[in-house]
């Protein structure tokens, strides 16, 4: 069994079924749990969710009403447990901006990573790898990559 993070972009796929990348983020996570792997959230991964759904859309968000918004976190979080948040998760985070040089808004992906660390998640599932490939330790994983592997089973 494998335990997976999934990225903001994931799971705002996963909950938006008009979005273009709907059925394939749905499948990659349905084979991951037909598989018995274990999929997580993050406290933070949900307020990215927050931040985007209920931006207006002539600003690249979703223009969902707050409403609306909880209703999806409430459903997310009685589907997919939330990694635990600990104090040890700030300096693992510290570390990781300091020896890879990690600037600008990658910060946010590399907390996320800290997280991952901090609670043994070794894969994170994300449409957009190259956001984490410079940062050692964890697993990127392209849903693409799923729903192959699991076509070739």
């Amino acid at each position: 069994m494998t335990k997976y993070l999934l990225d903001t972009n994931v799971i705002l796929r996963l909950s938006n079924p008009s979005d273009h990348q709907h059925g394939l983020v749905t499948q990659a996570v349905a084979n991951l749990l037909a598989r018995e792997d274990e999929c997580y959230l993050t406290a933070q991964v949900l307020i990215e969710l927050w931040v985007v759904a209920t931006r207006p859309i002539d600003v690249n968000g979703l223009g969902w009403s707050t409403q609306q918004t909880r209703r999806i976190i409430e459903q997310l979080l009685e589907r997919f447990p939330v990694a635990e948040e600990i104090l040890q998760i700030f300096p693992t985070w510290l570390n990781l901006v300091a020896e890879n040089q990690i600037k600008g808004k990658r910060t946010h992906d590399a907390r996320l990573v800290a997280i991952m660390l901090t609670s043994d998640i070794s894969h994170v599932l994300t449409l957009n790898p190259n956001d984490f490939s410079s940062i050692p330790g964890i697993t990127v994983v392209h849903p693409w990559e799923i729903i192959q592997s699991s076509s070739n089973a």
